[in-house]
């Protein structure tokens, strides 16, 4: 009996995982990963939906039904405090939580929080909850000046693309003496889903995900809007993440960084030249470690990897540059700027050199 209901259990649980993103063939889903008949899963959906997890609509789907749905704007001029708010307002609407979850539902909500109130310039924040049985999803609007425009500007760069880029690379903000810039980095790390709405971009990360990866907005948006979600039942915890960026001989601090390389690239141009390197390095040199992580790049020119793995690695020899997830292509080129680092024969790369 314990065994049919531990499968019963797990099945509910598969239709919950699943239901949002496969809302119309949740069934036959459920059918073809636990063999059981149409009826048999059929009986789980409508225990889900007496018990007011489910919902079935007009149409057939099935969606999660929210326990909580709630929003409320605020005024910037009141001066609103995140923790006061995450104390008066935020907390006892996630309900009953697991610690580690509740913790990191108060670090990401009152980091994103004050950047809204310290950098957006909006006259108003908005905040969208909507919890369900199987996680909870939270939105931060603002119709400030747009968080990478503002980047874009503060550090002069060239577009809100490469803000996109130092952004991801964590220890970023255009206020350092109030602020780390570690704020987004690691609220983007903690949760399953959590993006960036701003401008002409939108910016995604997916726990788990190898990289960041973002997309061309086709209606530029005003402000910044900003989504996170998490499982209800998760079992990570914030320090599990603090300690993925922490290199391996320093406890205390953020000193490791994953730089996806591929977003360098603007459309279908190669990584080829100095100038592309140069601007992929900037600001590495606050870390100990940086992992640059090439997936999907199918080829980087000589000049591009040896800018990186000969030149800079040369100036910052305490810094350990380690390249993941590169074909055989790249590989090559980055073994042959590094073969050159360590023969001292920087003369191959320096002829012809007009990046």
């Amino acid at each position: 009996m314990t065994k049919i209901r531990k499968r019963g259990e797990q099945i509910r649980e598969f239709i919950l995982e699943n239901v949002e993103s496969n809302p119309k063939k949740i069934a036959m889903l459920a059918m073809e990963k636990f063999g059981n008949s149409r009826q048999a899963v059929y009986r789980h959906i409508r225990q889900l939906v007496d018990q007011g997890t489910l919902i079935r609509l007009k149409s057939g789907h099935y969606k999660l039904c929210p326990q909580e749905e709630w929003q409320t704007r605020f005024l910037i001029a009141d001066n609103p405090h995140e923790d006061v708010v995450w104390r008066n307002e935020i907390r006892k609407r996630l309900g009953s939580l697991p610690d580690n979850a509740l913790n990191i539902w108060h670090y990401g909500f009152t980091e994103m929080f004050n950047n809204v109130i310290d950098h957006s310039a909006s006259t108003t924040v908005l905040i969208q909850l909507v919890k369900t049985a199987y996680s909870i999803e939270m939105n931060i609007g603002d119709s400030g000046v747009g968080i990478f425009n503002k980047i874009t500007k503060a550090l002069g760069l060239l577009d809100e693309r490469h803000a996109v880029i130092e952004l991801t690379k964590g220890k970023l903000t255009t206020d350092p003496e109030r602020h780390t810039g570690e704020g987004i980095f690691f609220a983007s790390r903690m949760f399953d889903i959590f993006s960036i709405l701003s401008g002409e971009v939108f910016l995604s990360h997916v726990y788990g995900g190898d990289e960041d990866w973002i997309l061309q907005n086709q209606s530029p948006s005003i402000g910044t809007w900003i989504t996170m979600k998490l499982k209800n039942n998760t079992s990570r915890t914030p320090k599990q993440i603090f300690d993925k960026f922490t290199s391996d001989d320093d406890n205390f601090g953020f000193t490791k960084t994953v730089v996806p390389v591929r977003m360098a690239q603007y459309g279908d141009e190669k990584l080829v030249s100095r100038s592309q390197a140069k601007r992929l390095l900037e600001r590495i040199d606050r870390f100990k470690t940086v992992l640059f992580d090439f997936k999907e790049v199918e080829i980087i020119g000589q000049p591009f990897a040896d800018e990186v793995f000969r030149v800079f690695a040369n100036q910052h020899s305490h810094i350990e540059l380690i390249p993941i997830n590169a074909n055989d292509t790249v590989m090559q080129a980055i073994n042959n700027a590094k073969y050159n680092k360590n023969n001292n024969q920087s003369s191959l790369f320096n002829v012809g050199n007009l990046n």
